[in-house]
Order: C-alpha cells, then structure tokens, then sequence
C-alpha cells in the first residue's frame, strides 16, 4: 500500500503549523509535508514531528510577495539558487525528508532552460542521497513559472538522466495543464518519483474529475512503488471533518474519482 502524506502547509490550518504533524498522525497519514518549513528552527521541527516521517520540502521560493517562485531557472540568479538549495538539502537531511522540490521560478526561453539543466545537474551532485524533483505547475494559478508542461518536464529530465531526479505527479496541476490528467499518468508514471493529488476542478478533498484513484494504488501498489501519496488540497471544512476519502483508499473499499 502506498505511504500517505498530509501536506500540513494546506491542511490542518485550524492549528498552528507546528501542532498539525500530530493531527496528521491522528487523522491516519503515514507522513506529512510541507512547503516551506524554514519559519521555525529544525529543532522545534523534530520536536513537533515526534518520529513523524518527513516525505518532501520544497527549496525556499526567496520573496513570494516580491513575486520570487525559486530561483533555479532564472537567469543570473544562479549563486541565490546555489545557497537556497544547500540550505534546503541541509533542512532535509536534518528532518529525515528523502525528497526536495526544486523550485524553478519565474523566468521563460532558451537561457532559462540552460540554467535550469545546468542548476538541477549542479543539485543532483551535491546531494546525490537526496531525490530530487520538478513540478510543472499550471500558469493560471502560477503566472510566468517556468515549468508549466509535464512534456517538458519530461524532456528536461530524460536529457538529464539523473538517478535521483524525477517528475512530481501533481493530479491538480496535470489536469489544470493538459485536461486529463489520466494521460500525463500514462505517459510519464515511469518518471514519477513524488504524487500529489486533490479534488478537481475545486482543489478540495480527493475524488472527481474522472481520475481513479484507487485504480492509481492499485497499480502503485504492483510497481512496488516505494515513495509517497501527498494530500494537497485546500479542504472544503475542517480537514478532519473531510477525510473520508483516506480511509477508503487505505481500505480500497469503494471507488474514488472514477
């Protein structure tokens, strides 16, 4: 059975951030995630985490009111992404996360796309024990981001050829991008190293817009598919009022989002 992660920068927000691992746990996840731990300090992260397994951390976008989304394709940005990611590998390792999100930022063009190749290689032999991956994130809700195709994602990786870099599966922004999110599944899952899912087309709790989620365990499940399932929607209530599609995919009784 996959491992399940709560994202705890979405979910859980009726808590501070650092009293939502333990409602994680509560609730039935195997893990959680979160964007940007970089607020409080490691320590009071393990402390909240209590043994909670860490599945993924994103590298530090630099100003997001300024409009920064990561630095890792913007040209001339290089020596910002260098520390960003070194101080992300170094958070990572300290919380047990065997995953870190390389965010690419705002930027377009060939020379984006030099820098990107560039940075990732760069990344991936700094922290060669670390998986690393990309997001193609969809440009209504992240205008100018640099990555917004899974194709492209694709290409970037297949040229790389980087054991520990992958595709980050995101069912919201696959659907966002391509309209079926069922085929960006089929075409890339042998690129996949982390999946995220949420409701669609609202981003609520998992299920609708025609993705079989429990055919997606079913099948993770004879890959022997060894990362992680990460919950990151924007509950419609209080989110342990709306988790009853957890306890179903755990327990394969009932069919989701088909």
């Amino acid at each position: 059975m996959p491992r399940f992660a709560a994202n705890v920068t979405m979910l859980f927000t009726e808590v501070p951030m650092l009293a939502r691992p333990d409602l994680a746990r509560e609730a039935g996840f195997d893990g959680v995630e979160m964007l940007f731990p970089y607020d409080h300090p490691p320590k009071d992260w393990l402390a909240a985490l209590a043994g909670m397994p860490v599945a993924l951390i994103n590298t530090h976008p630099g100003d997001w009111a300024a409009g920064d989304r990561g630095h890792a394709a913007v040209p001339g940005a290089t020596e910002t992404f260098r520390s960003s990611f070194l101080r992300a590998a170094d958070l990572a390792t300290q919380l047990g996360a065997g995953r870190v999100h390389v965010m690419a930022g705002v930027a377009r063009g060939p020379l984006a796309e030099a820098t990107y190749v560039e940075n990732l290689a760069w990344a991936a032999a700094q922290a060669p024990g670390l998986h690393l991956t990309i997001e193609p994130l969809n440009p209504d809700d992240m205008p100018g981001y640099f990555l917004n195709d899974f194709d492209q994602a694709a290409r970037i990786v297949d040229d790389l050829a980087l054991p520990n870099l992958g595709i980050q599966f995101d069912l919201w922004h696959a659907a966002r991008i391509h309209g079926d999110a069922d085929a960006v599944w089929a075409r890339h899952k042998t690129r996949v190293n982390h999946i995220q899912i949420a409701g669609f087309p609202g981003r609520n709790e998992p299920g609708g817009g025609g993705f079989d989620l429990t055919g997606l365990c079913a099948e993770l499940d004879r890959a022997e598919y060894a990362g992680w399932i990460s919950a990151e929607y924007l509950p419609a209530r209080a989110t342990v009022h709306g988790l009853m599609w957890l306890s179903a995919l755990k327990g394969r009784a009932r069919l989701i989002g088909a």
